[in-house]
């Protein structure tokens, strides 16, 4: 006899695999629009030196996004969109909390 946790598992790997095969009704999947960060920081005429300490990136974070080693997660993706669209007012914003 099998265990609830059985049933569970079998369940959940069954709906994994209907997921990968792209049959799954019950699957989720979250698109995260992921900013062109080399394009926002060449809008602004920065370095990336510049870019990361003005918006508080770290710089091999900001090298990696831009080499395409690594992709922003969805809370830097909304932080960056934000930076493309009010530069300026993001700045501010972070000098004010530094002082």
């Amino acid at each position: 006899m099998m265990s609830s946790f059985g049933d569970d598992l079998i369940a959940a790997i069954s709906e994994a695999a209907e997921h990968a095969q792209g049959t799954s009704q019950l699957a989720r999947t979250h698109t995260i629009e992921v900013p062109d960060v080399r394009a926002i920081r060449e809008e602004l005429g920065m370095s990336q030196q510049a870019f990361a300490s003005a918006y508080r990136i770290p710089l091999a974070t900001l090298k990696g996004w831009e080499q395409g080693r690594r992709q922003p997660d969805a809370t830097a993706s909304a932080y960056l969109s934000v930076i493309a669209g009010l530069p300026d007012a993001a700045r501010d914003v972070l000098r004010m909390a530094a002082s």
